[in-house]
């Protein structure tokens, strides 16, 4: 499963949070394979794109991340796999 993830540094933690990137924290969880992560230039946030079988490793890496950063994630699919339940839905 790949799951989309956006992340902003809470107020006040931008410090911290390159601290820790720095450090080595941002690597993912065992199970969990990091596609993608792109940074937004104005310093507001950015993307991640993951995947793994186990949620659980997102939602623990989130948590160690949530006293810094405000994340979002989403199970995302792609077009190969969107496009035969639409045409299956919608045989207009």
């Amino acid at each position: 499963m790949k799951f989309l993830s956006t992340y902003a540094a809470r107020p006040g933690c931008l410090p911290e949070v390159m601290r820790r990137f720095l450090a080595g924290q941002a690597q993912p969880l065992p199970g969990v394979t990091l596609l993608g992560r792109w940074h937004k230039t104005d310093l507001s946030g950015g993307f991640s794109l993951s995947e793994t079988d186990d949620p659980t490793a997102l939602y623990e890496f989130a948590l160690q991340w949530s006293d810094v950063l405000e994340i979002h994630s989403s199970l995302v699919i792609e077009d190969k796999e969107a496009g035969p339940v639409i045409a299956k839905l919608y045989k207009g």
